[in-house]
């Protein structure tokens, strides 16, 4: 059985790629970085080819530039949605047979504070959310002409694979260079926003609990278990037995993107998907 992972070098195709391997699956991976194939999601005829080549079993589309800053747009909208409308049209014209995922983001909800549902309405709050908006619309038309296109929304994951402009590695990083001596101060700009901080690793678990059925075809793959920066502080430098509070200065001038950003994960649970890496293991791992 073959498998093709667009975005193969992040956090999420790293541990996929495990679990795929860990199953039987032969995995083609495709990055722009790393030892992967270089195949161009945003070129037509190049997604085409591939598809051709290897008819998979499954078509994994974790590609992204994971930030939601504006000068992002147009490689976001490259990658996200020509990239998904590419990969559908190709399937559809040579692989018809062939599962696709589709990763989508707790972020292009609109977000009232509330856990946040997979019925929830979709909001272009940034240029990020409208790449991801355009793609999930694509999934839901070529879902219409018989492809069986999945979608599963993410919600905050980490892994010691995250670079440091994500704040759990960015914290978690510099705490340890702190307990080996390092007299640096972490600023934060917020540390009373809450989000979830669900172990990568066991995200991809929940990707296959979505593909390998065919009822439910658009899910949070979350935790659901909200968790504040403090928390997050609070662990990495319980684990090395510090006092947070002498290494952290907030930024005064600052503005979150949101306050609380947590998903309601009772849908991805009723397929049998359980985290196993708790909020405590996962600071440790990184620490």
């Amino acid at each position: 059985m073959t498998s093709i992972i667009f975005g193969a070098n992040g956090q999420d195709g790293h541990y996929l790629c495990n679990l795929l391997n860990q199953q039987g699956h032969s995995v083609i991976g495709v990055s722009r970085s790393g030892d992967f194939l270089k195949t161009n999601i945003a070129s037509y005829d190049e997604v085409l080819e591939l598809i051709k080549k290897f008819q998979p079993a499954f078509i994994f589309h974790l590609a992204a530039n994971s930030t939601t800053r504006h000068e992002a747009m147009f490689e976001n909208h490259a990658t996200i949605a020509t990239g998904t409308l590419n990969i559908l049209e190709a399937v559809r014209n040579a692989s018809p047979l062939t599962k696709v995922f589709i990763s989508g983001s707790g972020l292009q909800f609109v977000n009232s504070n509330e856990p946040i549902k997979e019925t929830d309405a979709f909001e272009a709050r940034d240029a990020y959310s409208v790449s991801r908006i355009q793609s999930v619309y694509a999934a839901r038309y070529f879902r219409s002409l018989g492809l069986k296109v999945y979608v599963g929304y993410f919600f905050n994951h980490d892994s010691p694979l995250r670079s440091e402009r994500h704040i759990a590695k960015k914290i978690s990083v510099a705490v340890r260079r702190i307990a080996e001596g390092s007299d640096e101060k972490i600023e934060i700009g917020d540390t009373s926003v809450i989000k979830e901080w669900t172990f990568a690793g066991d995200v991809v678990d929940g990707i296959m609990r979505l593909v390998d059925q065919d009822v439910v075809f658009e899910a949070n793959i979350s935790s659901g278990l909200g968790y504040s920066i403090l928390d997050w502080l609070k662990a990495c430098f319980n684990i090395v037995d510090l006092d947070y509070k002498n290494y952290v200065s907030e930024k005064n001038d600052f503005k979150p993107e949101y306050s609380k950003l947590v998903s309601d994960a009772s849908l991805i649970r009723s397929l049998g998907f359980t985290p196993k890496v708790s909020f405590e293991q996962l600071a440790k791992l990184m620490v």
